[in-house]
């Protein structure tokens, strides 16, 4: 597989990890979910399999340092979650006769140790979302012996006042709730993808006792409701259908209902299906399945696709290959993602450079240059190389560059200080070539 060869836009790729012994299906799937935590400063990214759980180290070798095995462990196997709270994994499977099992991490990077697997209630659960600020795991359309009806895979809720043995604290009555089939809950609000029945919102703040609040069963580009989430500061909600062609919903929320305002996505007229989203208040992070990782800028109310990187670039008709699972909560900023067919990616996104639109064309900062440089950013991100000429005050040449997959660029600070004229050459949107000029002032 040629990494470097994959479609990818203002995005480093840091690191690869893939292993080819593990148990493959006929059509070369082994990888699912993924997550990431922190021990002591370290960080660390999971990644489900068709055998189970591993844990690889986030330094530059990208190193299995671990690996627990599925109590159901099968080509067959297609979905596992992760999830954690404190220093604990929390991991369940939706095949075969399965279980929950709970993961000591804290000893990373030497090892990690099951400390509990639960098997009544957890034969399948397709997801699992932990409310860490309330220690309540609500585990979505669990199968909860070998003998029970699909009919009956709603919602369990427990509570993880004590993490290693979790407490049922409330179940539905089956037959006036809906299958859920994923959730996002925050401060005791829940926020539940309940698949062909669209999406509900539950207050959980009494957790044996949760009130209705809301109920989205019809609106524009609906499918098979699959997951969504929010903001850091709550403002808005992101949700995507897993149904060829569906765009992906942008909700504002106020008094923890929502209203769906915009949408958007990539490649929606070819059919393609978004699988799992992450948000930070300034942008969103979609794994897209055949599209890849794809980041979208949603600081305004015009929503921009500003960088990618095509994890599967194979050629498929089948639109549910490639990237599976997208976590961007790590510290470091680095993001991890998961590829159904070529594992663990880890990629590097400047966030702060993508954190302001400007509204001309090409954007240069500072003004003048400092020790750090000048960053020269082309606004327009169609183009897929740019070139650049810096010619001094007396008209010579002193550097020439071709900008690849990236619509930015660092003049370092290595020139005497004084007037220089930066010449941008690309092709627009339309192929029309483009060629601008501009005075920039070095220290």
């Amino acid at each position: 597989m040629n990494i470097k060869a994959q479609t990818n836009l203002n995005i480093e790729l840091l690191g690869h990890w893939f292993d080819n012994s593990i148990l493959v299906n006929s059509t070369n799937v082994r990888y699912n979910d993924c997550w990431g935590i922190t021990i002591d400063n370290n960080e660390f990214a999971i990644i489900g399999s068709t055998e189970g759980i591993h844990f690889i180290d986030l330094k530059e070798n990208l190193a299995e340092l671990d690996f627990v095995p599925g109590l159901h462990q099968a080509s067959t196997v297609v979905h596992r979650d992760i999830k954690t709270y404190n220093n604990y994994v929390y991991t369940v499977c939706d095949e075969g006769t399965s279980s929950l099992q709970i993961i000591d991490a804290s000893h990373l990077p030497d090892s990690v140790h099951m400390v509990n697997e639960l098997y009544d209630e957890f034969v399948n659960v397709h997801n699992i979302f932990i409310d860490t600020l309330n220690a309540l795991l609500f585990s979505c359309g669990p199968l909860v012996d070998e003998f029970a009806s699909q009919l009956q895979r709603k919602l369990i809720v427990y509570s993880l006042s004590d993490p290693v043995n979790p407490v049922k604290v409330w179940q539905p009555d089956p037959g006036n709730f809906p299958y859920v089939h994923d959730c996002y809950v925050r401060n005791g609000i829940a926020y539940l993808s309940c698949g062909d029945d669209g999406l509900r919102v539950y207050d959980f703040s009494d957790p044996s006792n949760p009130q209705f609040l809301q109920n989205i069963t019809a609106y524009q580009d609906q499918g098979y409701n699959h997951q969504g989430w929010m903001k850091p500061d709550g403002s808005e909600f992101i949700f995507a259908d897993e149904t060829n062609g569906k765009r992906i919903k942008r909700c504002s929320v106020n008094n923890n209902q929502l209203t769906i305002d915009s949408y958007f996505g990539t490649n929606v007229s070819n059919g393609s299906i978004p699988h799992n989203i992450m948000l930070s208040n300034n942008f969103a992070y979609v794994a897209y399945y055949n599209e890849g990782l794809r980041i979208y800028d949603i600081s305004e109310s015009v929503t921009r696709e500003v960088a990618h990187f095509d994890t599967f670039p194979d050629d498929s008709n089948f639109k549910m290959e490639g990237a599976w699972g997208v976590y961007s909560l790590l510290n470091s900023g680095k993001l991890i993602v998961s590829d159904r067919t070529y594992g663990l990616f880890v990629f590097d996104f400047n966030e702060e450079l993508f954190s302001t639109n400007d509204d001309q064309i090409i954007s240069v900062f500072p003004m003048p240059g400092n020790k750090n440089g000048i960053t020269v950013k082309l606004n327009d991100l169609s183009p897929t190389k740019i070139g650049l000429r810096l010619i001094d005050s007396n008209g010579q040449l002193i550097h020439e560059d071709s900008i690849l997959n990236q619509s930015y660029t660092i003049l370092d600070n290595k020139y005497a200080p004084g007037i220089y004229f930066l010449i941008v050459e690309y092709e627009d949107w339309k192929g029309d070539a483009q060629l601008k000029h501009i005075k920039i002032l070095f220290d």
